[in-house]
């Protein structure tokens, strides 16, 4: 196989300055493929090590590290010990901003490192004179704030639960989540502010109150200020009433698998799986990901563009343990020309920008330049993830963003509330990779047969225990669904629904999800790697590919969102099927091409590939909730192109 091209190398005097570097040569080792080895091999070791060099304070000491080391579901680890998440998050003290606050209509705020703690304290001591105590849910109904944060780590600084869905939910998609897990404390807000205009959620949060039998309390932040706060409720209180300033911070040790937050699947096919994530799991991979892989410190101004119903805002939130300013936006990221965060970005001295696959391309098919346009001398890194980052936007960024940067594409998921595979300070970028597997994630790609295989497309699995595997689902006592989950494919080794490609460098390709991946003629097919030809094309803004069942086979079906003007004629369908067929295989080239105003995407931004080819059978898509864009579906219902060869 021949390898991709580098696009960047880090020069010798920045490897050194890393994180990464120094905790490598700590550990006796003198390159990184040396030390994934290790960490792989003696997994009980390296996370031993990654306590030591960040500084891990545990409450209790671990009576035994890892348990029962063959088994991913319930391995044990850290057994015996007591933490608690909060604390680490909020240890460092003083004026330095933890963090800033920038809205899509201008508003601006910031929280010193001291503020936070205090804010936290005042939060934590409303929650204890509402009765909260360990083990209880507390829900967030909240745009990317920071009274978000604030009441995220005041509820885990008592031990309780805490789960949240962003304000563009409607009430059934949230009752969907909170009915299942039945939180007593509801923070929300009055509206907020999308692509230009005041969205007001006042009536959603009391049809969310009436249906969620559980809330006692809903605490109302006014963060849309042309909107009231008056709710039709009896519970409601308003959020300088809730707050009790002047309390003591305190933190509650919990066991290192004490459910910290309540995570939710897509729900794409049916009610979403409630994923329960612990204290110590979640700080320790993030620790790593954010010190070693991200080589973020108390020097970083950090930024990922999230919502507060997406795993990367908790991804996001954990960079305060590193010492980091948090850099939180709120509002479109499209809002003037998908400008707008490389203006916060350029205000704010971000020095690593997070955002998505879909942003980078949507900016290029607009031919934003942000180095012409902006001054980011402070930015070293541009992360990205929600879907595969295509070869060619490899190239835009480094064309049109800046030519000496770290570019991680980054992949993992909800499920286990960080990364398979990843950036690397020390290595370098190739095309179209992400860069490596993370560090003690036993990552390899197996094919139908669960053999290991190198530059062969197959399932990504994990084979070993990690400490941020779920702590289960919520009300699934037996385990039963989380095991159906990811284990029932391969016995005992993790699934996690990637079709990938190891390659010979150490890096991964991410070719799609593998329930999407296309089968025509029993050939295995992922959907991205359709999409990266076909969106090299000036008139195609977007697209989606679906397996259709036809003729006792399956035939690749691709719709098409076209530019503006554009018609799907007979030369525009030749050319698609062309540079598919050039840069692929004759299988990848779609038997039906069909134009599209629209493409449905779950709120996190990701395009539903089950859902679509749902409809295009005419079956029945379970939860339209999870959407963004539910009548979207309506595009691909009775399409007469589609009943004939």
């Amino acid at each position: 196989m021949t390898e991709n091209p580098v696009m960047w190398t880090p020069g010798s005097e920045r490897v050194r300055a890393t994180s990464m570097h120094r905790f490598m040569h700590k550990a006796g080792h003198d390159d990184y493929d040396s030390l994934y080895a290790w960490s792989i091999a003696e997994t009980p070791a390296f996370w031993s090590a990654l306590c030591d060099f960040c500084e891990v304070s545990f409450d209790k000491a671990p009576t035994t590290l890892l348990a029962r080391p063959a088994n991913i579901m319930d391995a044990g680890w850290f057994a015996g010990s007591r933490l608690n998440y909060a604390r680490h998050l909020l240890r460092h003290t003083g004026d330095q901003a933890a963090l800033v606050f920038f809205g899509e209509n201008g508003a601006r705020r910031e929280l010193s490192r001291d503020q936070l703690r205090e804010q936290v304290a005042a939060v934590a001591a409303g929650l204890r004179a509402a009765g909260i105590r360990e083990g209880d849910r507390v829900g967030g109904f909240l745009p990317n704030c920071p009274e978000a944060i604030v009441a995220a780590l005041a509820t885990a600084s008592l031990g309780a639960i805490w789960s949240s869905c962003s304000p563009d939910f409607g009430v059934n998609g949230v009752v969907d989540r909170f009915g299942q897990i039945e939180p007593r404390v509801l923070f929300a807000v009055n509206g907020y502010y999308y692509n230009g205009k005041t969205c007001d959620t006042r009536r959603i949060v009391e049809g969310v109150v009436d249906a969620v039998g559980s809330i006692e309390h809903t605490i109302v932040i006014p963060f849309a200020a042309e909107l009231s706060t008056d709710m039709r409720l009896d519970n409601a209180v308003a959020w300088t009433e809730f707050c009790r300033p002047g309390e003591p911070l305190s933190f509650t040790p919990v066991a290192f698998d004490h459910p910290l937050y309540i995570m939710y699947s897509s729900g794409t096919t049916g009610v979403p799986k409630c994923i329960v994530h612990g204290h110590g799991g979640t700080l320790l991979q993030h620790l790593k990901e954010h010190v070693l892989h991200t080589d973020v410190s108390a020097a970083d101004r950090l930024f990922y563009f999230t919502t507060c119903g997406w795993m990367m805002w908790n991804w996001l939130v954990s960079g305060l343990a590193a010492g980091a300013t948090l850099v939180l936006f709120d509002g479109s990221p499209f809002f003037n020309d998908g400008r707008i965060l490389w203006q916060m970005a350029e205000a704010e001295r971000v020095t690593v920008f997070g955002t998505s696959a879909k942003y980078i391309s949507a900016l290029e098919k607009a031919e934003v330049r942000p180095v012409d346009e902006f001054s980011l001398p402070e930015l070293r890194a541009v992360l990205s993830t929600g879907s595969p980052l295509a070869p060619e936007s490899f190239d835009y960024v480094y064309d049109a963003i800046g030519d000496d940067l770290q570019l991680a594409s980054i992949s993992g998921g909800t499920d286990i509330l960080s990364c398979f595979a990843l950036g690397n300070p020390v290595l370098p970028v190739r095309r179209g990779e992400l860069q490596c597997r993370g560090l003690a994630m036993a990552v390899e790609i197996w094919n139908d047969a669960g053999q290991p295989v190198v530059g062969e497309h197959g399932e990504l699995v994990c084979t070993k225990p990690f400490p941020s595997a779920p702590v289960g689902f919520w009300n699934d006592p037996d385990g039963a669904r989380y095991k159906a989950a990811y284990f029932e494919r391969f016995e005992g080794v993790w699934a996690h629904g990637d079709f990938a490609e190891l390659t010979s460098s150490g890096g991964l390709v991410i070719h799609g999800r593998s329930d999407a991946v296309l089968n025509p003629g029993g050939v295995r097919i992922g959907t991205a790697e359709i999409y990266r030809q076909v969106e090299k094309l000036d008139e195609v803004v977007e697209s989606i590919a679906i397996g259709q069942n036809w003729k006792d086979d399956v035939r690749v079906v691709l719709f098409v969102i076209l530019r503006d003007g554009i018609a799907l004629d007979a030369a525009l369908q030749q050319r698609i099927r062309t540079v598919i067929r050039q840069n692929t295989t004759p299988r990848h080239v779609p038997s039906k091409i069909v134009a599209v105003p629209e493409i449905p995407r779950t709120k996190s931004g990701k395009i539903v590939e089950l859902a679509v080819r749902s409809v295009v059978h005419g079956e029945p898509v379970k939860n339209t909730e999870a959407l963004a864009n539910p009548a979207a579906l309506a595009h691909f219902s009775g399409i007469d192109e589609l009943q004939t060869d």
